[in-house]
């Protein structure tokens, strides 16, 4: 039977090759011409522990990890255990025969990958053995995996056709085995011919690659899971004159430096996870206060504490809309897709320069891990902004009042002109201290007024004339538009609404919220965060929350949704 779609998951111990292996058959999928996504859940210490990675690929763009797997690759009896139940109908298990024994009779078949890759004289291909199996099942051109194959191996050393020829041999090995078994799951469709090239990326790289598309200058960070891979990136690619990237010890030191780094006129930029982002809140509040352009990445993950770090959780909203203490709401970009990750990375370094302040660039770990291939981006389509300088004429007095009547003032740099005080207590048009409540009042006015410059960001409305409104946020808008697809095809009446920027909202996103009878946003916290924001701004919005780590199932949305707005369940898949 052709089939459009199909999910492979690899499961077992972190350490077994199980991420290795879904984006080697990843990218053989996206060479062939198909749409690709990963994603993977693994236990927080460097190895061994429960882990599993997937691939969907189909002939249409992907939006989420699916509702099931088709084929589950299971390397020790307690990956069966805890992932056999995600199988799809029809769905086959290939399971490791050299660490455990199944019942004759079931859905599944045996393989011993590593006496199999043995023979061929290079131990290591046997997740190629494995691949092979997996490649056969779908019926997917074992051609493409060779391609592949040769790609990832030739690197001009010596030793590398052997290499080569061994991984092939392993992938045949592995395709007798499922072709010996009888099993199949269906016959993967033929991709459908795309213009333009296609790159993978994973959120991580994608907001690291838009950042510097928009002039990045200067990066700080500490290691911290799952924003660690940024920090990486940047060190190896943030390179050349007038650039410096600094792994610092602590994320307070971090936000310091990055603060010292917009005050010099820099564009500078760090990237954490909640605890962390919890440390840098007084330094936000003196980016705020001081007025000091600079984007602060919150690569989401379970929470509170240490909480879940290797798993993924929206829980961090509150913090993010207000980091510190007193009168202060950040601009907030979240970003849905590995795509709006790195126009979100390119805005918000923009954002911070136009209106000369701290901006919030909130994803999660089920962004950030993620892979998926998206057109390439052309980096010369992307605008390079950068905060409005004074002139020898200046007056020094960068904290002058302002109503937005006017281009915003313009900021100096030390050793230019207009020389002023970056102050964290409240001050006067120079930066001096005072506690003169004029100050307080025309001051706390203009920081406000600043947000109205910020727009351009990307957002999404289907059929708003619907009393129910469905507006996810970040990572949850794929499968909640799979949801929203699903129930359009039923005939439902429900519109879309999705916005990259959360704060401030675009001008056409508040004029559906206002309008709406209820709007349904699916979260993954407890509190429903997002929902509860919306309310204090009068509209009349409500959550469906998920907190297991793990990202929404399309189908079970489907249902949700239908329970909300007193429908029947209907088919969902």
């Amino acid at each position: 039977m052709d089939k459009h779609d199909f999910v492979v998951r690899f499961a077992g111990e972190g350490g077994q090759g199980l991420v290795t292996s879904a984006d080697a058959l990843a990218r053989a999928a996206a060479h062939a011409g198909y749409f690709i996504q990963t994603h993977s859940t693994y236990p927080s210490q460097i190895i061994g522990g429960p882990a599993s990675s997937q691939v969907r690929i189909s002939t249409t763009p992907v939006l989420s990890s699916g509702d099931g797997v088709d084929v589950l690759v299971a390397l020790n009896q307690h990956a069966y255990d805890n992932h056999f139940e995600d199988l799809n109908e029809g769905g086959v298990t290939v399971y490791n025969a050299e660490e455990y024994d199944l019942l004759e009779g079931g859905h599944y078949f045996g393989i011993k990958a590593d006496e199999l890759a043995k023979s061929t004289g290079n131990a290591r291909a046997a997740n190629m053995v494995t691949i092979g199996a997996v490649a056969t099942l779908i019926d997917f051109d074992l051609q493409e995996i060779d391609e592949f194959i040769r790609q990832r191996f030739t690197r001009g050393r010596p030793g590398d056709d052997e290499i080569i020829i061994a991984n092939i041999e392993a992938v045949r090995l592995g395709a007798d085995v499922a072709r010996t078994s009888g099993f199949t799951v269906g016959q993967l469709d033929s991709p459908v011919p795309r213009e333009g090239g296609q790159v993978i990326l994973t959120g991580n790289a994608a907001i690291s690659i838009g950042a510097m598309a928009a002039g990045l200058e200067f990066y700080a960070g500490y290691p911290i899971s799952p924003a660690t891979t940024i920090l990486i990136w940047m060190e190896q690619n943030l390179w050349g004159e007038g650039r410096f990237v600094h792994q610092v010890s602590s994320e307070i030191e971090a936000i310091n430096a990055i603060i010292g780094a917009g005050f010099a006129g820099k564009k500078a930029m760090t990237a954490t996870a909640g605890p962390g982002f919890s440390l840098m809140s007084e330094g936000l509040g003196l980016a705020w206060m001081a007025e000091i352009p600079l984007v602060v990445t919150n690569v989401q993950r379970g929470g509170p504490a240490t909480g879940l770090p290797t798993k993924s959780e929206q829980s961090d909203l509150y913090t993010c809309m207000h980091p510190a203490h007193g009168d202060i709401r950040m601009p907030v970009l979240a970003p849905g897709s590995v795509e709006e990750c790195f126009y979100a990375g390119a805005l918000a370094t923009n954002w911070a320069e136009r209106y000369q302040g701290p901006v919030i660039l909130v994803t999660e770990f089920g962004l950030a891990d993620r892979g998926e291939n998206i057109k390439k981006p052309d980096l010369a389509e992307i605008s390079t902004e950068s905060r409005a300088q004074v002139s020898e004429s200046d007056t020094g007095k960068r904290y002058d009042s302002w109503d937005g009547t006017t281009p915003l003032p313009g900021m100096p740099v030390p050793g230019g002109p207009g020389a002023y005080v970056a102050n964290g207590s409240e001050h006067d048009e120079i930066g001096d201290t005072t506690h003169l409540p004029r100050h307080h009042v025309r001051l706390m006015e203009r920081r406000f007024k600043k947000l109205d410059l910020l727009d351009g960001a990307h957002y999404e409305i289907e059929n708003a004339d619907a009393d129910v409104i469905i507006m996810p946020w970040g990572s949850s808008k794929g499968p909640a538009r799979e949801a929203y697809d699903r129930l359009r095809e039923r005939g439902e009446d429900v519109g879309w609404l999705f916005s990259v920027a959360l704060h401030p909202l675009p001008g056409g996103v508040k004029d559906v919220l206002k309008s709406a009878d209820k709007i349904i946003v699916p979260e993954l916290n407890y509190l429903g965060q997002w929902s509860a924001l919306l309310r204090q701004e009068g509209y009349r919005a409500e959550s469906i929350t998920q907190y297991t780590g793990l990202p929404f199932k399309p189908s079970d949305l489907v249902k949700r949704i239908s329970e909300r707005i007193g429908v029947g369940v209907g088919v969902t898949a």
